[in-house]
């Protein structure tokens, strides 16, 4: 039987920073220990202004050859997960594939999912190495929330930042298999976390819209992103918990056999409630937003990249990610011993 492996991780981060020192100046009622506090967070990396997700991919991209000696030819599929494209059309994994010099030959897709999306990338990666499509996928992540938050957005300000990553999954051989998946979808939670304007629905407005105030005194039109963190909060709260139960059942793995479990990095509040409400040791649940932030879908692969390279990887990791849409994937991977 066909087995796909998680070969190697990159990421690429942007060299503005965004301080929690930054954010108190412009919100002096926020002062930087409650910004830390509450979020877990002390800095975050910014795109600049002439930065997108294209640039941000082939920079990811490049680390991973380079890094990992692994070579552009061997690449036969792009996969490229991002809710901020450059360009509506042509796809931005068509451009990445010249811009990073991989044969014609390669396959290239964008897929448009959030904060679960390193999750549905490995599946989609899995299933083409299964169907014998492809041996080698580049699946990269990239992401740039801030282009979407109002300046005057406090909440949302302290919490996203930018960043980009890919990884080689292989047919071959690799750091670690790739196990079974659960995932799910519930659509009614999709005004929970929307940038509403910019699509064919509703057109970016451009002659000036009314801002809006929240109860938290959070400020936003329908141009810029919306979080509901109260209902956002409660779907994780009840969806994750869930979530790792059926991933385990899925795999036939207890939970006391799992050495690591790296969820999405949303905020260091939720992933302390949501440990708890699991029952996960603290001693096996991996943090590592403090100097990144949320970065959406490529929250889970920099926290692989890190936990990697300080060799906290071993045996069976858990994988969970949610969020936008709503969304919700986990899997396991296992360790292959080098």
């Amino acid at each position: 039987m066909n087995k796909a492996y998680i070969k190697a991780v990159s990421y690429y981060l942007p060299t503005e920073i965004l301080s929690n020192e930054i954010i108190n100046s412009e919100f002096p009622e926020w002062s930087v220990d409650k910004i830390s506090s509450k979020t877990g967070i002390f800095n975050r990396h910014i795109a600049s202004d002439d930065e997108f997700s294209l640039d941000m991919a082939v920079k990811a991209a490049n680390n991973l050859f380079n890094e990992h000696e692994i070579s552009r030819s061997s690449v036969d599929f792009i996969l490229l997960c991002t809710q901020s494209p450059d360009y509506f059309l042509p796809t931005t994994a068509c451009i990445l594939q010249e811009r990073l010099g991989i044969p014609t030959t390669a396959g290239a897709l964008d897929f448009n999912l959030g904060c679960s999306g390193y999750i549905y990338g490995l599946a989609l990666a899995k299933g083409l190495i299964y169907a014998g499509i492809a041996k080698n996928i580049l699946l990269v992540t990239s992401e740039t929330y801030s282009k979407f938050i109002h300046p005057k957005d406090k909440s949302n300000k302290t919490i996203f930042g930018d960043a980009a990553t890919a990884s080689l999954i292989s047919a071959m051989d690799g750091l670690a298999e790739i196990l079974d998946f659960e995932l799910g979808t519930d659509g009614r939670g999709a005004e929970n976390l929307i940038v509403k304007n910019g699509g064919m629905r509703h057109a970016k407005d451009v002659s000036g819209l009314g801002d809006k105030v929240d109860d938290f005194g959070n400020i936003h039109n329908e141009n810029n992103l919306y979080m509901n963190g109260t209902e956002i909060f409660n779907f994780t709260s009840n969806a994750v918990p869930a979530l790792i139960d059926a991933v385990l059942t899925k795999n036939n793995i207890l939970k006391e056999d799992i050495s690591l479990f790296i969820f999405h990095q949303a905020n260091k509040y939720m992933l302390n409630h949501l440990r708890k409400k699991a029952k996960i040791d603290e001693d096996k649940f991996y943090y590592f937003l403090e100097n990144c932030g949320n970065t959406v879908s490529s929250t889970i692969p920099i926290a692989l990249a890190n936990a990697w390279q300080n060799k906290e990887i071993k045996d069976k990791v858990l994988l969970a990610g949610f969020g936008v849409g709503y969304s919700w994937g986990g899997c396991i991977i296992k360790v292959i011993e080098q």
